[in-house]
């Protein structure tokens, strides 16, 4: 086996250590998950969150970090339901003081 098998490998059992989390936004109970993937022969994350029953709203990023993708997919999920109508600024600020 090649080295391309081997990475191949390697970046399967990183992707099956994974699993997927639940979190809560204004009352909603939102499914978040972060997966990496070989790019260009570097490791990088690619998060997703989503809240089944609320909107059809995905928020996603792509980055290098771990720590920063989860920022990321967060931000253009709240950045999305603020556009939509979904999350009002009081609301968010409600939120974030309780």
């Amino acid at each position: 086996q090649g080295w391309e098998a081997v990475a191949a490998a390697v970046a399967s059992k990183i992707v099956g250590l994974w699993g997927n989390e639940t979190t809560e936004l204004l009352g909603h109970e939102c499914k978040f998950t972060v997966k990496p993937y070989i790019k260009r022969f570097q490791l990088n994350y690619k998060g997703r969150m989503w809240c089944p029953g609320w909107t059809a709203i995905r928020g996603e990023a792509r980055t290098r970090s771990h720590s920063g993708v989860a920022g990321r997919t967060a931000q253009d999920f709240v950045r999305k339901a603020f556009q939509k109508g979904l999350i009002s600024q009081q609301e968010a600020n409600q939120w974030l003081s309780s």
